[in-house]
């Protein structure tokens, strides 16, 4: 025989079998209180309660002796007689709900997606975040509609209350994740959605954590019944939150399919923003769009990806959400200083062999690009906008860098303002975060004329020399050919003693202007004077001649308006010694 004590202090409620009564294994023999938590007696083993020593009512100690039991089976731990944990309702409801958010509970709403060729919200998490690494927050919202909707069908059917979000690992590195969800209320932004974007955003800000959103979406919800305490619903931080990271943290949009209004909104707040061809992005769906009085429209009428990557609004377009889901890691991977590679480079034999002998030739400036960074590390920005200039995030030796060019294909590389525009929001960036600046500079100039002017050059020029007045991140500049005039400057931070190198390639000219203009302006009386057109235009050809002379990088060099002068092959060693 032994004596049963007390697993807590408090008092015995009840007695549920009596003196004499043969029990079994983990059976319950009493029930105490304590702190209003009841506690069950369990037998240890199988056997007879051969008498109470405490009654029903009594306080007890935790130790006390509350009966004498006579064992008569081995004596194991407090398990079912089956010998398995059972699982707690509240685990089990638990599982339930979780359950109910996975899309596997959600098979027609999967289906939509599938059928339209599009990935569910849960796809794109997982295929974005490190494996294992999400850490759900929210996950239970639902629509704040339970006024005038079944709280089931409200579990079933706004999941989330359309937004995921939560923290993860990408590239190794700690993140923050925001995912729209179509499938839910076309993932319009409601009362319990906003909280949710805005804790997501509070994480990012405290805990200084980059942020990947997927924005796919319709904007603002009306019949959110449940919530009394908002008028207009207007007094929300999201927006504010959003905007206020710049500069703080890296913010990698990517969209997917409708995104309008407010989600809009985001997306275009973005330090970067990757859309797929099938996106359709703009401040105002087609229902708000009508209620102006602007006309009916189809959703695809508004804000295709083709106008917007014209005007600026996407920086890369992806050929759907799976590459734009390895798009948005690659991007992100630039700002995350732990993100390292290998750095091998392409051979650099050949480099300045991509440069026409004709100096009045276009060539492609992308393939010294591609051959100058390291293998597959080169992320161009804004391609079909302010075309003039290219920008791009690249690696060399490994480090991420800033990389800004001419393309004398578009406008001969004159510099005009919609490329103005992207150059200095590019330098922003970089200097945010601290990237280094590298310069391929290839240009005649700013674009001049009454038509630059209409577009606000003055304006719009001159905010790039703020930018780069402002910048304090390590520029390099590599003179490949023409440097000429303010477009030349500009594309130095302002000035070429800002670049803590400035090189040129041995085909590099300067002057204050294009050649071909100077001469034209500087000797106009003396080519006035000749008759004769033949003899003219042999009187431009020599002076012209004579002006590239005296305009050549080694020339230049020699007054010290440049650093050094080297061959093609050595840029990539001279960026290295210069940034790093």
């Amino acid at each position: 025989m032994e004596i049963l004590s007390s697993p807590v202090a408090g008092v015995v409620v009840r007695h549920l079998v009596a003196e004499g009564d043969s029990v079994t294994t983990g059976q319950e023999l009493a029930i105490l209180e304590s702190m209003k938590i009841q506690t069950p007696l369990t037998a240890p083993a199988s056997g007879v309660v051969q008498r109470w020593l405490a009654i029903a009512g009594a306080t007890v100690q935790k130790g006390y002796g509350l009966c004498e039991f006579v064992l008569q089976g081995e004596n194991v731990s407090t398990t079912a007689a089956d010998g398995k944990n059972i699982d707690h309702p509240a685990l089990l409801e638990l599982r339930e709900r979780v359950a109910l958010t996975q899309d596997a509970s959600r098979t027609a709403a999967v289906s939509k997606r599938h059928v339209k060729g599009y990935r569910t919200a849960r796809e794109n998490l997982a295929a974005l975040c490190d494996a294992d690494s999400f850490v759900e927050y929210g996950q239970f919202a639902v629509a704040a509609q339970r006024q005038h909707r079944d709280l089931d069908e409200l579990k079933r059917n706004t999941s989330g209350d359309g937004i995921v979000t939560g923290t993860a690992h990408l590239n190794g590195e700690r993140a923050v994740v925001i995912v729209n969800d179509y499938s839910v209320l076309a993932a319009t932004q409601g009362y319990f959605h906003h909280k949710k974007l805005d804790r997501a955003l509070s994480l990012a800000q405290q805990q200084s954590l980059p942020v990947v959103m997927y924005t796919e979406g319709g904007g603002g919800r009306p019949g959110d019944t449940d919530v009394l305490t908002q008028f207009a619903g207007l007094n929300v931080p999201s927006f504010a939150q959003w905007a206020g990271l710049r500069g703080v943290v890296p913010r990698v949009a990517v969209n997917n399919g409708y995104c309008f209004a407010g989600n809009a909104a985001l997306f275009g707040a973005a330090d970067i923003r990757i859309a797929t061809k099938t996106s359709w992005i703009g401040m105002a769906g087609p229902a708000m769009i009508e209620g102006g009085g602007l006309g009916s429209f189809l959703p695809t009428q508004i804000g295709p990806v083709e106008s917007q990557t014209r005007n600026g609004v996407i920086d890369v377009v992806a050929e759907n959400e799976a590459e734009a889901t390895v798009l948005a890691r690659k991007a992100l991977s630039y700002f995350q200083r732990g993100v390292t590679d290998d750095g091998e480079g392409p051979d650099q034999e050949g480099i300045g062999e991509h440069l026409p002998v004709d100096r009045r030739f276009a060539y492609n400036v992308r393939q010294i690009i591609e051959q100058l960074c390291d293998s597959d590390s080169v992320l161009e920005l804004k391609p079909n906008y302010g075309a003039a200039t290219l920008t791009a995030l690249v690696r060399i030796a490994g480090r991420p860098l800033g990389l800004i060019a001419s393309n004398c294909k578009h406008l001969g590389g004159a510099i005009d303002s919609e490329a103005a525009d992207k150059l200095a929001d590019f330098i922003e960036l970089c200097d945010q975060f601290n990237l280094p600046l590298v310069s391929l500079v290839d240009t005649p100039g700013f674009m001049v004329g009454p038509d630059s002017e209409n577009e606000g050059a003055v304006r719009r020029m001159s905010r790039l020399f703020a930018a780069g007045a402002k910048a304090r991140v390590p520029w390099a500049a590599i003179f490949l050919r023409r440097a000429y005039g303010l477009g030349a400057m500009a594309l130095t931070g302002g000035s070429f003693a800002r670049p803590v190198y400035a090189a040129a390639w041995p085909t590099g000219e300067f002057g204050a202007m294009g050649l071909e203009g100077a001469v034209k302006l500087g000797f106009r009386k003396q080519l006035e004077a000749v008759a004769d057109p033949a003899e003219r235009q042999a009187l431009f050809d020599r002076l012209l001649a004579e002006s590239y002379d005296k305009g050549k990088a080694i020339e230049a060099a020699s007054y010290l308006e440049i650093d050094a002068v080297i061959e093609p092959e050595q840029t990539r060693d001279a960026i290295i010694a210069a940034l790093f």
